[in-house]
């Protein structure tokens, strides 16, 4: 488990002020809901005063008047029902207020998700930005929807309880002032202490998260290597790291929560009665005054005790705060571009000038590329595993920012292009396709507004996916399941080149896109790759050699640089890599030992 950061109360305060601007949209609500907030602390106050006017003026002097009685009584009942409705109306209030905010805090923290690079992703789990996204903001929910409604209405009930009871008895009232120092040291020894437990607490959450999905997204390979042991062995020690921050954060709540709130509340009501008792020996008293002085002490120490109670809320909200900023913080941002409104791709001609490209920064995985992709031509990268063929792929579809060099296309460099530009020009096939939830149409489709239903069918008819979907019982309304797991994979890439083709690009790139097709759908489709091709730039990544032969220039990769260049014919007459590789493949080499000592 990585070490756990506890935040100081500086960085918990810039949190804080962070998350109040989220409301500054919502102004207005916020002064109604305060409004109404005064109205309920009103309430709240004068209904001991009436108590105490019944008491003391009727009661004790045996003055039963049935008119002024019965309007007291009115009144009260007045006020506690008014009460009533003003603290639904207010709770409700900043319930919408909340939510709005969250609403607009978790679009926020998706739109940055869909902002960053690949390189973000290369390095954090996906269970720990799901964690963020979900489990985080509604933490922060939470606070604004109880803690700071109740942290606020305390405040106004506690300067009004106090304000009524320096009315009634100055020197008492001041009395009761010293307890607040106790209050405020109780509430920071909580924070101090539990502020640990907590951050514990929502890292796990998202380790959790992390191992869950990892676990079902390698489900197969778990059953097959038989490491269900290993892995339930992992999750149960991570979920007993969570039980012991649980547990943790709970002996912290019983302690500092509503029992020492209950023993300064009790320590209070000894005081006051003591006071009473002893001025009663020079003096009258009033009942009424002792009666809404101990009544004002219960209600004075019942908000301390929701604030208490709240602050385990504020603490998570604090917490969960840190870590969806840390995340809309983050600058590992995709590649930006320039967005020159007059770069158009027009031909599609690619032009790799001395290209060095890092995924960590400090090992280079592609040196000093140069190659040109005339419009029309295929142009293949062949290398063995790690020789930097798909990495070439990841900077020319700009999923990562190559340091040096540049790559131009129609001339212009591919940094000054729009980003929409890029990607309506350039149809991706990769290896392994990816179908979303929903139908067959929607995939192929994917929301395009500018692709009809006939554009679909054609493009399904160019690739003959028209075949297979046809006799499905919904035909293209067919529904996907989740990753398209009904589908054999050769089914997926059809519709993955279906999808492809509909936006009818002028740019194609092929990454190993017929690896996980068996040899009779690969054979149906050759034919329509040879189509898709005609009159595009296409760069192909190809482990079968046998796929490439047509190629207008094989490049052959090793160790992230180019090696060898030209055509299969060329390539196998120079009897390099590339010919060993060709050898190897055909079972043609006739010394396969000296082959494989060839190191690469």
């Amino acid at each position: 488990m990585d070490e756990i950061r506890v935040l100081s109360s500086k960085e918990q305060r810039k949190v804080m002020f962070r998350l109040i601007k989220y409301a500054k949209p919502h102004i207005k609500p916020i002064i109604f809901a305060f409004l109404l907030l005064c109205l309920v602390t009103v309430g709240e106050v004068t209904g001991p005063i009436l108590i105490k006017i019944f008491i003391d003026d009727y009661i004790a002097k045996n003055n039963i008047v049935a008119g002024p009685i019965i309007t007291l009584a009115v009144i009260y009942l007045f006020i506690q029902i008014a009460n009533a409705f003003l603290m639904y109306l207010q709770s409700l209030k900043f319930q919408e207020i909340a939510l709005k905010i969250i609403q607009q805090l978790r679009i926020d923290v998706f739109s940055k998700v869909q902002a960053l690079g690949l390189r973000y992703f290369d390095k954090t789990p996906v269970g720990t930005i799901v964690s963020r996204v979900t489990n985080d903001t509604e933490a922060i929910k939470e606070m604004f929807v109880s803690v700071l409604a109740i942290f606020i209405q305390s405040f106004f009930l506690f300067i009004g309880i106090f304000a009524a009871m320096f009315i009634l008895d100055v020197k008492l009232a001041a009395l009761c002032l010293l307890f607040l120092p106790v209050l405020i040291w109780i509430i920071h020894m909580y924070r101090k202490l539990s502020s640990k437990s907590f951050s514990a607490l929502r890292e796990l959450i998202g380790q959790l998260n992390a191992k869950l999905n990892e676990s079902l997204q390698g489900m197969s390979i778990i059953q097959v290597f038989r490491q269900e042991q290993r892995m339930s062995k992992e999750f149960n020690d991570l979920n007993s790291r969570h039980y012991d921050a649980g547990i943790h954060n709970i002996k912290i709540n019983g302690l500092l929560l509503r029992p020492a709130v209950d023993l300064v509340h009790i320590v209070a009501i000894i005081i006051v009665l003591s006071f009473f008792g002893i001025t009663s020996m020079e003096t009258t008293i009033e009942i009424g005054v002792l009666y809404a002085f101990v009544n004002y002490i219960s209600r004075f120490f019942e908000p301390v005790n929701q604030v208490m109670q709240q602050l385990t809320f504020f603490q998570q909200a604090i917490v969960s705060s840190a870590r969806v900023f840390k995340l809309l913080d983050e600058k590992e941002l995709a590649p930006q571009q320039k967005n020159d409104p007059q770069a158009v791709i027009q031909d599609g001609k690619i032009e790799f000038r001395n290209v060095t490209f890092s995924y960590d920064g400090k090992q280079d995985v592609l040196k000093n590329i140069t190659f040109t992709a005339n419009p029309g031509e295929t142009v293949a990268l062949v290398g063995h595993t790690g020789s930097g063929k798909s990495s070439i792929i990841n900077i020319l579809m700009r999923f990562y920012e190559f340091e040096h060099g540049d790559i131009l296309i129609d001339g212009k460099s591919i940094k000054d292009y729009d980003i929409n530009e890029l990607r309506d020009n350039m149809g991706l096939v990769l290896q392994d396709s990816f179908l979303f939830y929903g139908t067959i149409k929607d995939n192929i489709r994917l929301h395009n507004l500018n692709i009809s239903d006939e554009d679909i069918k054609e493009a399904a008819k160019f690739v003959q996916a028209d075949k297979f979907i046809e006799k499905l019982p919904d035909g293209y309304n067919q529904q996907v399941t989740e990753r398209g797991s009904t589908f054999s994979s050769g089914q997926r890439q059809l519709l993955a080149f279906a999808r492809t083709m509909a936006t009818n690009p002028k740019i194609l790139i092929l990454d190993e896109a017929t690896a996980n097709i068996d040899t009779e759908t690969e054979e149906m489709i050759q034919q329509a790759l040879e189509k898709m091709r005609e009159g595009r730039t296409t760069i192909v990544i190809a482990h079968r050699l046998s796929t490439i032969q047509d190629a207008d220039l094989i490049l052959v990769l090793h160790k992230g640089e180019i090696v060898e260049r030209g055509n299969h014919q060329q390539l196998l007459a120079e009897k390099g890599l590339y010919y060993k590789m060709y050898l190897l493949q055909n079972g043609l080499a006739e010394n396969i030992a000296e082959v494989v000592q060839h190191k690469v």
